[in-house]
């Protein structure tokens, strides 16, 4: 079994997933609800939000989805949770912490903790929280 993060949006997920694929890398699949095979009952103004998309990064998924009134209930935010990142040397934590904290807002800095090597918590501009662990430094002998 694996378990995989899926993420809702109100119109943002092109733009976020985008980032993301620059930020992590990957192979990016996006479908709007305008390019499924079956007919997806939905108001014209939400046709070109994104229906799936996923971010394959190494055997790693992150998949997401604009929010729509006749898919679900209403977009309130992604609140209780984080997207934790597990990274292995400080430089690609802080290439991580500065890339995503852009635009958005910080919960607590890259820092040592007594846990990690470095260790930070934020929102990106998308509204998505992150952490960014890392433990051991892999650039130190």
């Amino acid at each position: 079994m694996k378990i995989h993060a899926y993420l809702m949006f109100d119109g943002q997920c092109e733009e976020a997933f985008n980032r993301y694929a620059e930020i992590f890398g990957g192979q990016l699949e996006l479908m709007r609800y305008a390019d499924s095979p079956e007919e997806v009952p939905i108001a014209d103004e939400y046709k070109q939000r994104v229906m799936h998309v996923c971010l394959t990064v190494g055997d790693q998924l992150l998949m997401a989805s604009d929010s729509a009134p006749e898919c679900g209930p209403p977009h309130e935010g992604i609140k209780g949770c984080s997207i934790s990142l597990q990274v292995d040397n400080v430089p690609e934590a802080e290439r991580l912490y500065e890339a995503l904290s852009e635009g958005g807002s910080v919960q607590m800095e890259l820092q040592a903790t007594f846990w990690a090597t470095r260790f930070a918590m934020l929102t990106d501009r998308f509204g998505v929280p992150w952490m960014i662990n890392c433990t051991v430094d892999s650039q130190m002998g």
